[in-house]
């Protein structure tokens, strides 16, 4: 599946709608994941500029093995709720570089718990066909109970009725993250392989690993404006 990433705000948000109908929320067996990834995006506020790494970890040590890296000028502006269509495009771009595909991947933003049921996480999981999840680090959308103040504690991220995501404490005593299904993962699965990356930190190892190396990226090419990639 593919689409015009050049396109106005009215048609995209027409775009989610149709695309969140495809998405599809399904029970994972995270013992058949031997790779998982993490991908996110940074850039410069005001700046059209965007720099995205995807790193590639064994599941088993979730040491890195592969990283890929991508810069794009962006063609869609910065809006709440539309930021796949701000940063899906670099993040793709950085995927094809990848010689070593992952079983599973984890971005920084939302799956589900979006507005329109269509965050990142299921935007890019819909497109490349691939088992996603969405871990935040702040809610968009939903409400949930109190949540215990242990690690491993977790509750239900609720919109109405429905059940989009789970509040989860990563580490004692320290702020939750959200974790919700992007695509061909359920909501269980999801946290459960949110846990799975986690080691001594509040984000899983994914999660942490594109962070740091989308912004290292950034900075090398400030450095070297001329050869971005």
């Amino acid at each position: 599946m593919s689409h015009n990433w050049d396109i106005t705000p009215s048609e995209a948000r027409t775009l989610q709608e149709k695309m969140s109908r495809e998405v599809r929320i399904i029970p994972l067996n995270l013992n058949a994941i031997r790779y998982v990834a993490g991908a996110d995006a940074s850039c410069m506020k005001r700046d059209p500029w965007l720099y995205a790494s995807i790193v590639v970890l064994d599941m088993g040590e979730m040491k890195p093995v592969e990283v890929a890296n991508a810069s794009l000028k962006s063609v869609f502006p910065y809006i709440p709720g539309l930021l796949s269509f701000r940063e899906s495009p670099v993040i793709l771009q950085a995927w094809e570089k990848l010689r070593l595909k992952p079983d599973a991947l984890i971005c920084d933003g939302h799956g589900i718990a979006h507005p329109q049921r269509f965050g990142i996480a299921s935007h890019i999981g819909l497109l490349l066909g691939v088992p996603t999840v969405g871990c935040a680090k702040s809610v968009l959308t939903g409400r949930y109970d109190a949540l215990g103040e242990l690690a491993g504690s977790r509750v239900y991220l609720m919109e109405g009725e429905d059940v989009v995501g789970a509040a989860v404490r990563t580490r004692s005593n320290v702020k939750p993250v959200f974790v919700s299904p992007g695509h061909l993962i359920d909501i269980d699965s999801s946290v459960n392989l949110v846990f799975a990356c986690l080691r001594s930190y509040r984000l899983p190892e994914t999660s942490r690993w594109a962070h740091r190396l989308a912004n290292e990226f950034r900075m090398r090419s400030l450095d070297s404006p001329l050869d971005p990639n």
